[in-house]
């Protein structure tokens, strides 16, 4: 699914503060003329600030009347093929002196901070090359010596690098190198060579505990740098449990943390927004029904435009009533017989919905497999099946019906006369419901109707189900 906020959106929330300005002065000896650009890192991409043009001397001047907000900046050279960093902070009136044919002999004065940085870019382009010998030597090792050997020279490399940022830390603590460098560290292990699954436990705890120390959440000088977003991605993707209730308490906390720092807030109310609007993980939907209804709804979000509000409204009640978990809607339809039926009349310890129509390609192929497996396991486990027609194909549903023998279905449509009733009491379409965009698309519900599973293959959904009838057993 496509991401609610893009590079466009992430365009928006830049905004400029103070009302001192900023200068910055590109001197560059092999540029006579073209187009340069002052852009900033925010999340993953690279946002433009300004432009200007490079003068028949090798100059380019990037003037703005309000400052910029703080964060690593970058230069990019006519041709779009170069470019070279550096810090904006409180100072910035600063002049770039680079030689394209070397960006590391690059001189930038101003900034405060610039010097330090530069010395730690040469520091790590120094490193880089002997960390990548090194570990092609890793990777190419014919025996476990030589292995031992490279993988203790890359860790060495490594901790010069931990030891170069931990002194320029201790040096400079409220710089913004120091948020830098904090945003790139990653808590040592408690136990180095965890033995028994309560070592591995131990090490887990302790590396979540510690895993944002040296962050604060109200400085958002480092959602302008490249470092922040892939902490954040790994922390919610990778390192919390992926259960709703987790990731929702861990949302909440740090939207908390940020809450003095707008900049920061919105960004991470963004990011969680977008991670979550479409989420990886069936049930986690309900991360962003919940960011909707606490922070969305209540007019919180006010930077969003009209556009991008209705689509997370829109979305948000897509899915508000068929979260894991909740009990499903009651559907009322008719059969082919032209008897009405409910879904909650199916008396079965599980049911299987399954919105589906004849003409989707995609239906012809999976409706079959999908009885194939009914027929031959789920009718013996009791299971019954509420196949719902969603486009009005009367007469091709009932002859596929027929043709691939799918019996002992309960097979419903919704007539005309039930649309308009339902139109008429201002209800809920089934589609929203049950958030039916595409088909087929299947639910597992249990013997109460509430959800088990949903839009789930029937290969995912038969490990669904099975899971669940075997955990049902006595031992």
């Amino acid at each position: 699914m496509p991401k609610l906020f893009g590079t466009i959106a992430f365009f928006l929330l830049f905004t400029s503060i103070g009302a001192q300005g900023y200068k910055v002065t590109l001197h560059t000896p092999n540029y006579t003329s073209g187009l340069c650009y002052l852009t900033y890192y925010y999340g993953n991409k690279i946002n433009i600030a300004d432009s200007a043009i490079v003068n028949g001397k090798g100059v380019a001047l990037f003037r703005g009347d309000k400052k910029l907000l703080p964060g690593i900046y970058a230069i990019v050279f006519p041709g779009k093929y170069k470019l070279v960093d550096f810090l904006i902070d409180s100072n910035q009136a600063i002049t770039v002196e680079a030689d394209t044919a070397d960006l590391l002999k690059t001189k930038i004065t101003g900034g405060g901070e610039n010097q330090v940085f530069r010395e730690y870019q040469k520091f790590i382009a120094s490193k880089s090359g002997q960390l990548e010998k090194e570990r092609i030597a890793y990777s190419t090792s014919k025996n476990k010596k030589d292995s031992v050997l490279h993988e203790n020279n890359y860790k060495a490399l490594n901790h010069d690098l931990t030891i170069y940022r931990q002194n320029i830390i201790q040096k400079y603590p409220e710089s913004m190198l120091a948020s830098l460098f904090n945003a790139m560290h990653e808590p040592a292990a408690l136990i180095n060579k965890p033995v028994t699954r309560a070592d591995s436990v131990d090490n887990y705890n302790y590396y979540k505990k510690h895993y944002w120390d040296g962050i604060t959440f109200m400085d958002d000088r480092i959602i302008r740098t490249p470092f922040f977003l892939p902490k954040l991605e790994k922390y919610f993707r990778d390192v919390l449990v992926p259960a709703p209730d987790s990731i929702i308490r861990e949302a909440d906390y740090l939207l908390l943390l940020a809450r003095s720092s707008q900049e920061m807030y919105k960004f991470l109310l963004n990011w969680f927004t977008d991670e979550y609007i479409y989420p990886k993980y069936m049930g986690q939907d309900a991360v962003f029904v919940h960011l909707f209804e606490k922070y969305h709804s209540t007019g919180i979000s006010t930077w969003l435009n009209e556009k991008q509000m209705t689509t997370i409204s829109n979305r948000a009640y897509m899915i508000m009533s068929n979260l894991i978990g909740e009990k499903a809607a009651n559907l009322e339809m008719t059969d082919t017989m032209g008897k009405t039926k409910f879904l909650f009349d199916v008396d079965a310890p599980y049911t299987i919905v399954a919105f589906w129509d004849p003409t989707c390609g995609h239906c012809r192929e999976e409706i079959p497999r999908l009885d194939s497996m009914f027929q031959n396991k789920w009718k013996k486990q009791g299971v019954k099946i509420y196949g719902v027609l969603t486009e009005n194909e009367k007469e091709k549903w009932v002859e596929f019906i027929h043709q691939k023998h799918l019996k002992d279905w309960v097979h419903v449509y919704q007539t005309d006369a039930q649309k308009k009733a339902e139109s008429d009491l201002q209800k809920p379409a089934y589609r929203q419901l049950y958030d039916v965009t595409q088909t087929p698309t299947l639910y597992l519900l249990d013997k109460d109707k509430r959800i088990i599973a949903k839009k789930l293959n029937w290969q995912q959904l038969d490990d669904m189900l099975q899971m669940k009838i075997k955990n049902k057993q006595p031992d």
